[in-house]
């Protein structure tokens, strides 16, 4: 009978402790009693890699699971790759064809390409200067053909089409509007003719991210809608203005020829002096915004 009223009050002693607890703890810490514990090493949260680090993974990590990537028109595929630690997807693209004459529809492009490289160039010119949205894209052997590897873009929230469907421009819109404004110079940059509602992808945080640039880096050197050229982000406007040839060629390689960096730095030179009248016409505040 001791031995059991002592139980008792040990019990009502413990109890009585929690509620001291939640009373007076901080929410961090009501919150870690209340959450059970995982015990599935699958549901922790990916490491973050570095640059160096991801890049490593797709250039080294075993692939598996290769599968239509769905959507699109150049057969690209989806694969998952592991090193054991980490387990990822990516989307690959073996494309590259050019034409002298493309017809899509009424339609037609001289001298049209499109290819896996300019998936490539796309990632290493958005890293030079300042675009994190752009998802990495290594050069990589897959079933004996030279691909783009891409990293797959997790947590997307939904693609630009369906954005507009709802009629969103989420908690924030003037961080969505700003990041449009980003897409329409980095667009022009690469001269991109194929950017659609599809490869524009919204993550849940309302980050948008651009995929699937293997139709641009054409060689036109004028602009293709200047008229949608609004505000450019200032660190971007500084960046443009700093790029040259041979910073270009030594980000990306042999991503992209000769010719095809020429047209880029033309383009860059229309960029920068269409900002550069907006800012005199209706001042900086009104032509440039940070992010």
């Amino acid at each position: 009978m001791v031995v059991a009223h002592s139980r008792v009050i040990q019990r009502v002693c413990f109890w009585a402790a929690l509620v001291l607890v939640a009373a007076f703890a901080p929410r961090s810490v009501i919150a870690t009693l209340q959450e059970p514990v995982s015990t599935n090493p699958a549901a922790a949260k990916p490491p973050s890699l570095s640059p160096a680090a991801m890049e490593t993974f797709l250039l080294k990590a075993p692939m598996s699971r290769i599968r239509d990537a769905g959507g699109g028109v150049t057969g690209s595929q989806r694969a998952t790759l592991s090193d054991g630690t980490l387990t990822h997807d990516v989307h690959i693209q073996t494309v590259d064809v050019a034409k002298p004459v493309f017809q899509a529809g009424e339609k037609s492009e001289v001298n049209f390409k499109d290819s896996y490289r300019y998936n490539i160039a796309g990632y290493r010119l958005a890293r030079l200067v300042g675009l994190d949205t752009v998802p990495m894209s290594v050069e990589r052997a897959v079933r004996g053909k030279t691909a783009a590897v891409t990293w797959w873009v997790d947590d997307v929230m939904m693609d630009e089409k369906a954005r507009g469907a709802k009629g969103t421009a989420g908690p924030n819109p003037g961080r969505t509007t700003n990041q449009l404004h980003v897409m329409q110079v980095w667009d022009e940059l690469i001269q991109n003719r194929d950017r659609n509602q599809g490869n524009i992808l919204w993550t849940s945080d309302w980050t948008m991210w651009l995929i699937d640039h293997t139709r641009a880096f054409r060689l036109g050197k004028e602009l293709l809608k200047p008229e949608k050229l609004v505000r450019c982000e200032r660190g971007l406007f500084e960046r443009l203005k700093a790029l040259t040839d041979q910073s270009i060629e030594e980000a990306l390689g042999k991503s992209l020829t000769k010719a095809e960096r020429e047209a880029v730095l033309v383009r860059r030179d229309l960029i920068v002096q269409h900002f550069t009248d907006r800012i005199a016409r209706f001042g900086e505040e009104v032509a440039l915004f940070t992010m």
